[in-house]
């Protein structure tokens, strides 16, 4: 047997100059189902004169071929070079077998076997060629919003189960009608063998309702929704992974009505836009967004907004970005073609609950929200949010990984037994791997509510299924509190292993960069339980998959009224300035001070003092937080790290010099905060502009964890550094760390493949989890 995998490119060939008739039986592993492979495979047999069939199975796909040596070395190097766009090939197994004596090459019916090792293809957008008939009024499909082929259209949110197969589809409802048949049936038709084929015959169709479920009597819904989106109406629409709540992005009234309805005070809001010269409007669009934004994944990327623009401020308020998107479903491209500069494209769900996907649950749901719905009726199997991106430090690096990537797995260095990772409780992911591959899930969301945790274990049961992994082992946060923890601690039979926050955080960098040996790990966050009770986030570690030591971290602060202070920043404002200064601060001008009572100010003090409700912290968030507060960005936020991102989006140049910094060295370097934050206070009695307070701040870390790891490298020896946890999102710190580390050699590890914030972590959760178990 001959095993065809990793850089197949380099593969070679000899061929038998004999008409001596040979046969070889391939197994094809990876994303070869639902992409157009079978049909590639026919066409392709055809080309190079050999016989046989083509089978999708519940590992891959099976060819048996018929021919001449020299033909099926050329069909077995075609195979790899040629496939279609949408296929990944992780590895061919060849084996000589008996010729069978076929007198042609057939896809014949897929085989159920008792591997279920398939990679599945994640939904992708509408391809350039159904797009041009979707606008041609001579095609039978002009303006039918399903229009779909092997190239495009949706995969994962309508597997039910594998092999891939109309029958295990959403689509298994919608008997295909005479001219769909045919063109399923055509070797040579785009749509050969293309599941959710369909037709306005005897597809999939849209309607539209009021809230109160009456359906509108319009000539085309699509028009008439556009229609009422003009006029300053919500509407929810149904599209491939989920409901959004659409309203139009010019309209203030539309917004605001929105954002109260929604009870979204200041989170920015997603917009679609039918074109790039469009989003040029009011966005700037550098070459590597432009290929984002374009390319068959269609994430939400983060743009720089121009000044001034035409959208309402209350799209992203106080914010330096757009989160943008171009329409990736026909349904979405009929409608953003009707004259809107840019269309609001918000997950259709209540405060902290997953999106709908149901019809009936939307109109339940939703009904308080939106004024009309524009709903289909296919079912989505799996809901799925959009994927959000921003280039940064010279890639694309996830804020969500799910629409459009997901499952496609991250291909680990060696394999792994069979886990289940149960993620952390805020943006959370599920992570279950399976010999060299970890699938981590679609974006769950924050595990406040028993319906979000019910969309986990939903999740968890889906993938399991379609993935065939029977877990071993669960992993789960330290943190016994946690909603994934006890989830985790639920499931029977799972040998369950705890996994320490910031270790998970470092591992999945590694883990995705394919390092097994000790790193520097920086871990970055806002929260996470630490061995000793306090809240960490602000650390260096030095860690492998197995196990990790604290070598340094921020030093501990009170945090007066525990969670209340995420949400209030001034509180950890006024705890930083008590370390710093002492009960002087009090006296201090500070513009922020002035805007408290001074009874909360003395409250939180007495808190402090007698640790009532006041954890201590290490958190590298709650810094910034406090920065934000010291210098007037803001007191309270409406959604998780709002603080840091303003105090992130107003910094200046870096040419401003930076604030003093220490720390304290015994086995344990413990940063002091002071000196950064009495920098910062005198800067801001000194009336020194906030974009210039911001680029020094940023600055001082940039230079501090330089110098620590430079220490850390001459006392450990270890030369990688990883830069992991949701503080990473920022642009300043990650491009600027990067850099630093790499003029003075480091060779320093970042996240591209998964989050750098929670959305990651159930992957380094799973890695930790293995070591430990193997001991």
């Amino acid at each position: 047997m001959t095993v065809f995998g990793g850089p197949v490119q380099g593969m070679s060939f000899t061929a038998a100059a004999t008409e001596k008739i040979s046969a070889r039986k391939l197994s094809v592993k990876g994303i070869v189902q639902g992409v157009g492979f079978r049909p590639f495979v026919f066409q392709l047999a055809t080309r190079c004169g050999v016989n046989g069939t083509v089978a999708n199975t519940a590992s891959g796909v099976s060819i048996h071929i018929e021919g001449t040596d020299l033909a099926l070395d050329l069909f077995a190097r075609d195979l790899i070079q040629q496939k279609p766009p949408l296929a990944h090939i992780v590895n061919v197994t060849a084996e000589s077998v008996c010729p069978a004596g076929f007198p042609d090459f057939t896809i014949t019916q897929s085989k159920n076997t008792t591997l279920r090792n398939t990679l599945i293809s994640p939904d992708v957008s509408i391809c350039d060629d159904c797009l041009a008939e979707l606008f041609d009024p001579d095609n039978r499909r002009y303006r039918y919003p399903f229009i779909n082929c092997t190239n495009c259209g949706p995969r994962y949110t309508i597997i039910d189960d594998i092999p891939y197969d109309r029958p295990s589809t959403a689509m298994k409802h919608f008997k295909m009608c005479e001219k769909c048949r045919v063109e399923y049936e055509d070797p040579d038709n785009r749509r050969f063998h293309a599941q959710p084929n369909a037709c306005a015959a005897c597809g999939p169709h849209v309607a539209l309702y009021d809230r109160h479920r009456r359906k509108i009597d319009a000539r085309d819904a699509i028009d008439k929704t556009a229609d009422l989106l003009k006029q300053g109406c919500i509407v929810a629409v149904k599209g491939l992974g989920g409901f959004h709540l659409a309203a139009d992005a010019r309209n203030d009234k539309a917004i605001a009505r929105l954002r109260q309805k929604k009870q979204r005070e200041e989170k920015p809001f997603a917009v679609m836009s039918l074109d790039l010269n469009r989003i040029q409007t009011y966005a700037h669009i550098d070459s590597t967004e432009k290929k984002l934004l374009t390319g068959i994944r269609r994430p939400v990327v983060l743009l720089k907004k121009k000044t001034p623009n035409d959208l309402s401020a209350l799209v992203a308020p106080r914010n330096g970005c757009f989160g943008v998107m171009l329409p990736y479903t026909p349904l979405h491209y009929l409608l953003a073609g009707h004259d809107f500069a840019a269309l609001v494209m918000t997950s259709g769900n209540v405060s902290a609950e997953p999106i709908a996907i149901d019809n009936d649950d939307a109109f339940e749901k939703l009904g308080h929200i939106a004024d009309y719905f524009l709903i289909h009726n296919r079912d989505i199997v799996l809901r799925s949010d959009d994927s959000i991106v921003r280039h940064t430090a010279g890639a694309g690096r996830f804020i969500r990984r799910s629409r459009g990537y997901v499952p496609v797995p991250v291909f680990l260095k060696l394999p792994v037994r069979p886990i289940l990772a149960c993620g952390a409780d805020l943006k959370n992911t599920i992570c279950l791997t399976r010999d060299d591959t970890a699938f981590l899930s679609q974006h769950i969301g924050d595990l406040e509510n028993p319906a979000a945790l019910d969309f986990l274990a939903l999740t968890a049961r889906h993938m399991q299924r379609i993935l065939d992994v029977h877990p071993e082992i669960g992993a789960c946060d330290l943190h016994p509190d946690y909603a994934s923890t006890r989830y985790a601690e639920d499931r029977t039979g799972l040998q369950l292993v705890r996994v320490q926050h910031h270790h998970a955080h470092i591992v999945s960098c590694m883990a995705e960069n394919h390092i097994l040996d000790p790193v520097i790990g920086l871990a970055f966050d806002g929260t996470g339980y630490g061995p000793d009770g306090t809240i960490w986030g602000g650390e260096i570690l030095i860690a492998r998959p197995g196990r990790f030591e604290r070598a340094a971290h921020l030093g501990c602060v009170p945090m007066p009224g525990g969670d209340a202070a995420v949400k209030e920043p001034w509180r950890m404002g006024v705890s930083y300035l008590q370390d710093a200064f002492g009960a002087d601060f009090e006296n201090m001008d500070l513009p922020f001070l002035k805007d408290l009572p001074g009874m909360k100010v003395q409250i939180m003090r007495q808190m402090m003092a007698g640790g009532i409700n006041a954890p201590s912290t290490s958190s590298m968030g709650r810094l910034f937080d406090a920065v934000a507060a010291i210098t007037g960005v803001r007191n309270r936020v409406f959604f998780e790290g709002q603080a840091a991102m303003e105090l992130e989006m107003l910094a200046g140049e870096m040419g401003h010099g930076h604030y003093e910094y220490e720390w304290q060295a015994n086995g344990l370097y413990r940063i002091m905060p002071g000196p950064i934050i009495r920098g910062v206070a005198m800067d801001v009695v000194k009336k020194v502009p906030i974009p210039v307070i911001s680029a020094k701040f940023h600055q001082t870390l940039i230079r501090l964890f330089t110098d620590l790891c430079l220490i850390l490298r001459k006392e450990c020896g270890l030369n990688k550094v990883a830069l992991s946890g949701g503080v990473f999102q920022n642009s300043i710190l990650l491009t600027g760390l990067v850099r630093a580390l790499g003029k003075k050699n480091f060779q320093v590890l970042t996240h591209e493949q998964v989050p750098a914030n929670d959305g990651g972590i159930s992957l380094g959760q799973a890695i930790v989890a293995d070591a430990v178990a193997n001991g």
